[in-house]
């Protein structure tokens, strides 16, 4: 499948599709970098229109008073690379949100993002990534960076790293966002949810921020066992994990700022939780290729039940 030409020596335009914690977070830092971003925006528009957006980060707080600001999508100039942060509860939205024209590049939680997002797009257009974020709105365009940043980045169509890749990554590490380029996305994905699946599930279910749940033996021990079981149903979907990734992902929970998870910070606020895509496709996946996962399993049907009962 050949892929649009990237060149080097044009400076890119973005836009972000969903300019929350994380959308907010990295359309910020790009435009503070020089970069020329375009948010778009739904309960914060006025605000941010008039006001700018504000980031309190443990690198250094900034401000920028002047963005360009857009309450429907329609209304987005053509843009190179298009950030798609939306949570995925939203991603009913894409035919109606995403531009002609541009790269889209999503960092939203769990699986099957890339691939509803191909459906309006097509494949060619796509990259996918993580972001190993701590940070949450705490007022209309204001957000506050607790801890880590940085962003893995892969291509949907290919398992090369491409040009265009590597002129976004180098984009990011302008404005500080540290980046790692991989080949293998579906890898990427699910060494994502090692983290996602026990953090942001019990939590919610729990009630218990990071520092909490590390801090007890009994949900330690929990957590390890639910990572290896995204281990497990990562293999057996074709992406290579070991015990390395679990250690790793410990080591980063124990050195992190203690942090309520998105899933948690979601339920406390009423709204509609990522259930489907952290761990519903994760599980469909899994099965596919004739793997159970009975704690994961547990836990989604809590959070289905939890989620549901609070909707009409």
């Amino acid at each position: 499948m050949r892929l649009p030409a990237y060149s080097s020596a044009v400076q890119r335009r973005y836009a972000i599709i969903g300019s929350g914690a994380l959308g907010g977070f990295y359309g910020a830092r790009l435009q503070r970098a020089g970069c020329e971003v375009h948010f778009l925006l739904h309960s914060d528009y006025e605000h941010v229109r008039k006001h700018g957006l504000r980031c309190d980060s443990k690198d250094g707080d900034f401000h920028l008073p002047h963005v360009h600001a857009y309450q429907h999508a329609r209304d987005l100039p053509p843009c190179d690379v298009v950030i798609v942060a939306l949570k995925t509860t939203h991603n009913h939205l894409l035919a109606e949100l995403l531009p002609p024209t541009g790269a889209v590049l999503t960092l939203q939680n769990g699986l099957g993002n890339e691939e509803a997002i191909a459906a309006v797009t097509g494949p060619e257009r796509v990259l996918g990534g993580v972001a190993f974020l701590c940070s949450h709105k705490v007022g209309p365009g204001h957000i506050r960076h607790l801890d880590y940043g940085q962003v893995t980045l892969g291509e949907f169509s290919t398992s090369v790293v491409t040009e265009r890749l590597r002129q976004i990554g180098a984009d990011f590490e302008r404005a500080g966002i540290p980046v790692r380029l991989e080949p293998d996305l579906r890898m990427v994905r699910w060494r994502k949810l090692v983290w996602n699946i026990p953090f942001n599930g019990l939590s919610v279910i729990l009630d218990a921020s990071t520092d909490a749940l590390l801090r007890h033996t009994a949900t330690r021990a929990l957590i390890v066992d639910l990572m290896r079981e995204v281990v497990h149903g990562a293999n057996a979907c074709g992406a290579r994990l070991t015990d390395a990734d679990i250690e790793q992902m410990m080591q980063y929970s124990d050195r992190m700022t203690p942090y309520k998870p998105s899933m948690k910070l979601d339920f406390e606020a009423g709204r509609p939780l990522e259930v489907e895509a952290i761990f519903g496709e994760p599980l469909r996946r899994a099965q596919r290729a004739g793997v159970t996962l009975p704690r994961i399993e547990t836990l989604y049907r809590q959070l289905f039940f939890l989620d549901a009962r609070r909707r009409p």
